[in-house]
């Protein structure tokens, strides 16, 4: 006889398991079908594992410029398999601990590929994917191939690389994240295709451990979805550091050898131009895990590999239900969670808020950091708003200066007639850490002047969130 659930989740990633936990704590009984990792993507081959190497390029960045903080540091060098070994390690650390809160809610976990029977059924049968790397063992206790009962199933199954025709990574001299994350040895040269958030910061870290790096981006900024200024000002860092970047181009064709590649980068102009490099990463986007799962047989809708859900996560189905990125953009381990949330309190009956995807916030881990929320200006313009505009330079903040970070800024966007927060932008040093003040704020529909009213501490960086917000009221003091 199949087991029975009151909930059984698709995926053990950010959204499946955070689902499953707060399914428990609702008294449901729960469990989550995976077939390789706990964690999903984000925690072992996304988020988390690229932090961990981006520090390591930011502590190598620090010690090539020790002196400039009175400091000394000779044969300043690194070792790769040590770097990824690290970056690994957390991975696996952060896995252990998503098992360890399975058990502690008594969720159940059911190991191999899940499919959908009908509404209420799922067959799991053993993991056909192969791994970039030997998938993680078995958990002790978990459950396995067989036929299974819930009455409300939630899709949670992530999304993977998209590869375009004929440019598709082959785990040699085509990369994606993954194998990007995983380099037996420091390439010389690479050719990253794609400037949104997965590009740029493999970009940035191989180009500050070293490596001549060219970026390929088909829009007409780096960063598509910044706001302008913010952009314009990463760029500059960027080829500060030596990073070239070709705008309004795409990667046309891509010739491969043994020793590497050569890019066939097809300018706005119609020109071609060949760049040689030993590896290129494709960063050209991501389209959800959906195959195999049978929703066409059960009538789920999808949109060009998304599956169509609404705000509590509701498929065409009922019972069915979608979350995180297999739901479609912005594919982010944090609108992912809170996706779970919501959907798990629909289902227990309770009252939930419906998330404003419009306030999700984004951080891009290069350096310079970039992180924003909300309506950039050229969207708050386009949506007919009357915008009063902040800007705020990381040189007139003490903190920055005494921390060697003179270079950055704040932007914030303010409806010009009811002072309502529009959008917030940042790039410099630790603004991914400050970004969260401007959605508390805009969650508590706070204005220019609430804002202004408020107390930062000294000496902060956050102080020149403050000045940003004066600035557009002309009232800032150290600018």
């Amino acid at each position: 006889m199949a087991d029975t659930y009151d909930v059984l989740i698709i995926g053990g990633g950010p959204g499946g398991y955070v689902a499953a936990i707060r399914a428990s704590q609702l008294g449901m009984k729960a469990a989550v079908v995976e077939r390789e990792h706990l964690g999903g993507i984000c925690l072992n081959w996304g988020c988390i594992p690229t932090k961990a190497l981006l520090r390591s390029a930011e502590i190598y960045d620090h010690m090539n410029h020790a002196d400039a903080f009175g400091l000394s540091a000779e044969g300043v060098g690194f070792d790769m398999e040590k770097i990824v070994k690290r970056s690994r390690g957390v991975s696996g650390q952060l896995n252990g601990g998503v098992g360890f809160l399975m058990k502690k809610n008594k969720i159940d976990v059911i190991w191999g590929e899940a499919s959908l029977k009908d509404a209420g059924t799922v067959a799991v049968k053993s993991p056909t994917k192969k791994a970039v790397e030997p998938q993680h063992p078995v958990p002790k206790g978990v459950k396995g191939e067989g036929t299974y009962k819930a009455k409300h199933i939630i899709i949670a199954t992530g999304a993977r690389p998209r590869g375009l025709p004929g440019m598709e990574p082959d785990g040699d001299r085509i990369w994606s994240y993954f194998e990007a994350m995983v380099p037996k040895k420091m390439p010389k040269s690479l050719v990253v295709m794609g400037s949104g958030a997965i590009g740029i910061e493999f970009a940035s870290f191989y180009r500050s451990m070293g490596a001549e790096v060219t970026v390929v981006e088909l829009m007409g900024q780096v960063m598509p979805v910044e706001d302008h200024e913010i952009a314009a000002h990463a760029q500059k860092r960027f080829e500060k550091q030596g990073m070239r970047i070709v705008l309004e181009a795409k990667v046309a064709k891509v010739d491969k050898s043994k020793t590497g590649i050569t890019a066939h980068v097809e300018t706005k102009d119609g020109k071609i131009e060949k760049i040689e490099a030993e590896h290129l990463i494709s960063a050209v986007g991501v389209i959800g895990n959906t195959d195999g799962l049978n929703l066409e047989k059960l009538g789920v809708k999808t949109d060009r590999g998304i599956i169509t859900a609404d705000e509590y996560g509701a498929t065409s189905v009922k019972g069915i239900y979608a979350i995180g990125d297999v739901a479609g953009a912005p594919m982010l381990a944090h609108k992912a969670e809170h996706e779970g949330v919501i959907c798990v309190e629909k289902i227990a009956g309770k009252h939930p808020h419906v998330m404003d995807k419009a306030k999700i916030p984004g951080c891009t881990y290069c350096n310079p950091q970039v992180a924003s929320v909300g309506m950039n200006e050229r969207a708050a313009k386009e949506a007919g708003r009357k915008v009063k505009i902040g800007r705020f330079n990381f040189a007139g903040n003490g903190k920055a200066i005494a921390l060697g970070e003179p270079e950055g800024m704040v932007k914030t966007i303010f409806d010009a007639e009811t002072g309502q927060l529009l959008g917030a932008h940042m790039v410099g040093a630790e603004v991914t850490e400050l970004i969260q003040g401007f959605v508390v704020a805009m969650n508590l529909e706070t204005t220019e002047q609430d804002l202004i009213d408020a107390v930062f501490p000294h000496p902060t960086l956050s102080e020149m969130m403050h000045e940003s917000v004066m600035d557009s009221e002309g009232r800032v003091i150290h600018a």
